[in-house]
């Protein structure tokens, strides 16, 4: 097993470990809440390390990230456990605890994942997705500070719920980050996922005040997170605290592991969607296919459409090798070209 970071010994045998907000009191032969990291004698282990349920080359905009490098592929690579436990979860079969003594998977070491990913055709770098990725931390700096020094992005699809300390080191390699911001109120977050909400809306700002690429998804649940004042409150606060050019995704939701709720209506993300365009410049809609032009990116300077998107496939319409909109110059998207 891999020796795991951010954890102090209690007397009595127990491990506290510090990656993340939970703070856990680990006995010998125990797990985390996450499940993927154990106290052996008094040590705590990295029981993921190396181990990978998913490698996939995937769009970047699948992440969703679609303001850096769009068009391109990204390695993405998936190990399992999570420090959340939402009802809702859409990877539950990799990111339960109760599901890990079951799962397959295969090994794999850092530079055999790094290796692959500077081989693939058009690839733009990795992600860590699938699962929480900072649940094995330790994987995924090993491949990201590699992967970094060879020119290749590192992308994180997180929830967010990670202590100061090492989300600081991952900002230093990780270029790109995903949040899932799955409400805003602290009842939600404790009722619905097990966590907190107060730590994931510092984390956001660190992330935005270090200048690191961030685009927000916000699943949104019929009953549970719906609330149009609410909404406005977290749009709000997105716009006002991390900037109204931080895209956010508004994602649909459908049932899925314990929650059997209905779909998300569709007239509300419509209105969500309006609601949203009121307070940040780019605004998109997930898992809804009926109306066009909602995954679209338009210049907020000129209004031309500067992005064309079809489920996956994406069109760059009317943007400059640099990001910038083709008529007025205006900073779209990240991209490698200086």
């Amino acid at each position: 097993m891999h020796t795991a970071e951010y954890f102090r010994k209690k007397p009595d045998g127990a491990v506290v470990c510090t990656l993340c907000p939970h703070q856990c009191i680990i006995k010998p032969d125990q797990y985390g809440t996450c499940g993927a990291r154990v106290n052996h004698a008094g040590e705590l282990f990295a029981a993921t390390w190396g181990k990978v349920t998913a490698l996939h080359n995937d769009p970047i905009e699948k992440k969703p990230l679609y303001h850096f490098h769009p068009g391109s592929m990204i390695l993405s690579v998936g190990s399992f456990g999570c420090n959340m436990n939402c009802s809702f979860c859409q990877n539950h079969h990799i990111s339960q605890p109760e599901a890990l003594e079951k799962l397959p998977y295969k090994s794999c070491s850092p530079h055999e994942i790094v290796e692959l990913a500077e081989q693939l055709p058009g690839n733009s770098g990795i992600s860590y997705t699938y699962n929480e990725p900072s649940v094995w931390y330790e994987f995924m700096m090993d491949i990201a500070i590699p992967a970094k020094e060879k020119g290749l992005k590192n992308v994180a699809v997180s929830n967010g719920f990670i202590n100061p300390e090492p989300l600081g080191r991952l900002l230093e390699v990780i270029d790109a980050f995903n949040i899932d911001l799955k409400g805003f109120t602290s009842e939600f977050y404790k009722e619905r996922t097990g966590s907190e909400l107060k730590p994931v809306l510092k984390n956001l700002k660190t992330i935005a005040d270090r200048g690191n690429h961030l685009e927000i998804t916000h699943l949104v649940i019929p009953g549970l997170n719906d609330n149009r004042e609410s909404f406005w409150e977290m749009v709000k606060w997105i716009s006002n605290e991390l900037g109204r050019f931080v895209p956010l995704h508004i994602s649909r939701y459908f049932p899925n592991y314990k929650l059997a709720l209905e779909p998300t209506p569709l007239d509300t993300m419509y209105n969500f969607y309006e609601i949203a365009r009121e307070h940040l410049a780019w605004v998109y809609l997930g898992n809804v296919h009926s109306q066009a032009g909602v995954s679209d990116t338009h210049c907020p300077h000129c209004g031309i459409t500067v992005i064309e998107r079809g489920g996956y496939a994406t069109g760059l319409k009317n943007a400059r090798a640099d990001g910038k909109c083709s008529k007025c110059k205006f900073q779209i998207f990240k991209t490698h070209t200086p």
